[in-house]
Parts: C-alpha cells; structure tokens; sequence
C-alpha cells in the first residue's frame, strides 16, 4: 500500500502514468477513488496522482479535532508533493478540494503550475450562516449514527441528484464509498475543514494579486457555488470560467468527457502560454 509520512500522519496516495505531475484533491464526498475518470485519461500523458486526505481511508484518521484544519490539508498536499520529490504540479481540486488547491496555490505558487477548481464557492457570501449550521448539523448525525445515517440526504442532495438522474451506476457507487467513510473522520473535517476555512468573498484582495492560470468549473444547477464562482473569475487576473449545462455539483463523475476535455485544453494553453491575463478593455465600466 503506497504511504508516505505528512505531517505525523500517514498518506495513502496512487499514481500512473509519466511525465508532468497532476495532483487530483478530492471532495468532502469523495476520496482518491472520487478521481479514476481523470486517472485512466491523463495517465496517458502525464503523472496522475491521487491521493486521500487525512481523515479518509486508508490514510490516517487522526483522533484529534485539532489535527483537521484547511491548514493542515494544504500542509498535507505541500507534504504529499515533498515526499514524491515534485517541485511544481498541476493541482486540480473539486469542492473541499478546489478549496485546498486554491489556498494552496495562494500560499505556494511557486509549486503550481495551475490551479482548476472545480465546484467550488460553498459557504461563502450570504449563504455562510446557513452552511455553518448544518455543517454543525451534520457532524453530530455523523459522530452518533454513522455515515450511513446522513448518506440519503447528502448524496441525494439539489447538487447531487444530476449525477443520479444521469449515470444511476456511477452514482451509486459514489454513494457507497461515501458510506465506506470514516465517520469520525468526516465529522471532524467537517468541523475542521468546511466550517472554519474563509469565506472565498473574503479574499479579495489575495486573489487580485493571484498570478497562476486558474481554471474555474461549476455545473449550472450547483446554486451555492455560483456566488463564490463569480467572484473569484472577477478578481483573479488569469481565472477563466466554464459553467457545465444541466449540472450538478460532481462534475468529475458527472461529466468526466467534458471535464477532461476541459482540463486538458486548458493546461495545453498554460503549458503553452497562452492563458493569459484578462484584457482590461473587457472590464465593465461607464459607457
């Protein structure tokens, strides 16, 4: 089982393929699994590494609150590139994970190469009380019943039942590797992760001095990412933003042919350098 040791805890990860590393962060839902679509597809031109987080099996389930933290998952994803000797990577992240590899990229981007968030934007802007509560909600169901106890209603979720209506099977399995999860480990990082990380509205002034190629995805029917998703493709310089018709919220899974297709057209461009700045004469401003 390939491990390596983060930050006292140890790292279950995977890899195929060769040449230029992509690190694939996976959702709250997910795990390194949540990514074969993208695995089977860039392995065959680059170094496809997935990998879970801390609090996921079979990595480490830390008994301690305090060992889950925003924090600690972009330590956890400098580590994980530390201990496979990569310097600079292609980081691609959905929902928990597109917040890791934003944050990530803030905090260190002279290890990105790009950043594709996917997904993202949850609890920032007015929705934010109300995604704290039931985050709180959620852990407690979690830590007294078990995943199974919560598994209806978060995968059967506004943003989820696209998914189910498209690819029943697909669904299905997703649904029973959420089940599979660590229940205190998910608690935890809910706790830790999802409830304490910032709000992407209050970033601004971060994402205005962002210089990495950003690729942001959203489904058009995931409604608490679309605040979120605006604001960073209006504040970071080189963000571009794709919205997938008729979608939800696990857009890898979903609609992994267009996902592909999508993340592959855009690091060609950046490896390339040609995703560039946004021209200032498309801003809005007084006619």
């Amino acid at each position: 089982m390939p491990t390596v040791f983060v930050n006292d805890i140890y790292l279950y990860y995977e890899e195929a393929g060769r040449g230029f590393p992509i690190l694939f962060v996976h959702e709250f839902g997910g795990d390194w699994r949540s990514w074969e679509p993208q695995v089977r597809f860039f392995s065959s031109r680059y170094r496809a590494i997935t990998f879970s987080a801390r609090g996921y099996l079979p990595s480490d389930v830390p008994d301690s609150p305090a060992a889950y933290s925003q924090d600690w998952q972009v330590e956890d994803v400098k580590g994980l590139l530390d201990a496979l000797r990569i310097d600079r990577a292609h980081i691609c992240g959905l929902s928990m994970g597109s917040y890791t590899t934003l944050l990530f990229g803030l905090k260190y981007p002279d290890r990105s190469c790009s950043l594709a968030i996917a997904g993202s934007g949850y609890g920032s802007g007015k929705s934010r009380q109300e995604f704290h509560q039931r985050v709180a909600e959620m852990a407690d169901q979690m830590l007294k019943d078990g995943m199974k106890a919560i598994s209806q209603a978060y995968t059967q979720g506004p943003a989820r039942v696209q998914f189910q209506n498209k690819n029943p099977r697909g669904w299905e399995e997703f649904r029973q590797q959420f089940e599979e999860h660590s229940p205190k480990g998910s608690a935890y990082t809910f706790l830790g992760v999802q409830r304490q990380r910032p709000s992407v509205t209050d970033l601004g002034k971060q994402l205005k001095n962002m210089s990495l190629p950003v690729l942001i995805m959203l489904g058009d029917e995931d409604e608490l990412g679309i605040e979120g998703s605006l604001f960073m493709k209006r504040n970071i310089p080189r963000a571009g933003l794709e919205i997938f018709p008729r979608s939800g919220h696990t857009l890898n899974l979903e609609e992994p042919e267009r996902f592909n297709s999508s993340l592959l057209n855009f690091i060609t461009a950046v490896d390339a350098g040609r995703w560039e700045a946004r021209d200032p004469r498309s801003l809005v401003g007084l006619m």
